[in-house]
């Protein structure tokens, strides 16, 4: 008789478990749809007033055995995935999303497929000052087979009295010497005014840090058929780097270059903190190719080579770096940039 009595409360059990399981399901897609006004509106996935509310709501309801503090430690775990399920339909809704296209996006610029396994480099100045200037190191970028020069003309600058760049002078300058080396051009647009008149002489639309999240910029790089190197913010977290990509393909260009240019932190024997682990974390939330920006990462010459194994032993698709020909008298980012006897000893060790 009691083995009678337990197997019928066994199958029991088992019926309000599957009760259970059905009302968790029921109320995940409840909570999906909610997630998917939120995104429509803008709002945030968690609201604590919410959760705090619902769960007053239910333990004034519990008549036991289990106690209110039991009650609320189970459903918050019920909360927290529910919450998970929002932000992952988020995740697989973005164009720039893994789990939206899983095959890695190659893009080709003049020759050079990034994304395609192989490393691939980008060097040149910090700014634009002169012909001869782009020339000298746009020779020694030639001769190490590399087929990009990076150059800036507009400067976005924290102090409003240092040097600004050339402005289109400055693309003209460095079109002039690309053609002349046979190299693509990838330079800063600031302004989206400016990117009409800049797609004239760069072939690589580099939006900077302190631009990362210049919305209507990110739009105007978005309708244009050049690819974007976009660099990591400042202060940007990883999601927000990857919303603002989000914001250039949902325009329409999908030839995206994530850089990873380091972040602000405490610490101040680095221009900023390096994060190397966003470069895996990034090529496994997106399918876009991912840099690393070892110069402006790190703001030390004797810190580029190092910087530069590890992120490509990391798994990043390349690296940028600076080069001047006389670092000593660059009218910016002085103590950073390479000389051209650094560069090719930096290069020669890379390609070891």
């Amino acid at each position: 008789m009691g083995n009678e009595q337990l197997d019928q409360l066994r199958d029991k059990l088992d019926e309000v478990n599957i009760q259970i399981l059905d009302l968790i399901n029921s109320r995940a897609e409840i909570v999906k749809e909610i997630g998917e006004i939120k995104e429509k509106q803008g709002a945030i996935y968690y609201d604590p007033v919410r959760e705090r509310d619902m769960l007053n709501k239910i333990t004034a309801k519990n008549n036991g055995p289990f106690e209110d503090s039991t009650i609320v430690h189970l459903f918050k775990e019920i909360f927290k995935a529910g919450l998970e399920l929002q932000k992952d339909d988020h995740r697989k809704a973005l164009l720039v999303s893994r789990k939206k296209k899983p095959e890695d996006t190659v893009i080709e610029i003049n020759g050079e497929r990034f994304g395609d396994g192989n490393q691939h480099f980008i060097m040149g100045p910090c700014a634009v000052e002169s012909y001869e200037q782009v020339a000298e190191v746009a020779a020694a970028v030639k001769k190490q087979g590399l087929k990009l020069l990076r150059g800036g003309a507009f400067k976005p600058r924290t102090s409003p009295y240092d040097f600004q760049g050339l402005g289109l002078e400055g693309l003209k300058i460095l079109k002039r010497v690309a053609d002349e080396y046979e190299l693509a051009v990838v330079s800063e647009i600031v302004n989206p005014a400016d990117i009409e008149k800049a797609v004239e002489y760069i072939d690589v639309i580099q939006i900077g840090a302190r631009n990362m999240q210049n919305f209507e910029l990110l739009k105007a790089a978005g309708e244009v058929n050049k690819p974007v190197l976009l660099k990591r913010g400042l202060s940007a977290t990883i999601s927000e780097f990857i919303n603002a990509a989000e914001y250039i393909m949902s325009r329409g260009n999908g030839n995206i270059i994530l850089c990873e240019r380091g972040i602000r932190t405490y610490e101040r024997a680095t221009r900023n903190t390096l994060d190397i682990t966003a470069v895996p974390i990034l090529k496994q939330e997106t399918h876009l190719p991912v840099m690393v920006d070892v110069t402006h990462s790190t703001g030390r010459r004797d810190l580029l080579l190092p910087a530069a194994k590890a992120a490509l032993a990391i798994g990043a698709d390349g690296v940028m770096a600076e080069v001047h020909p006389d670092p000593a008298v660059a009218l910016s980012d002085s103590a950073q940039q390479m000389d051209i006897e650094t560069f090719n000893t930096f290069m020669n060790e890379l390609k070891k």
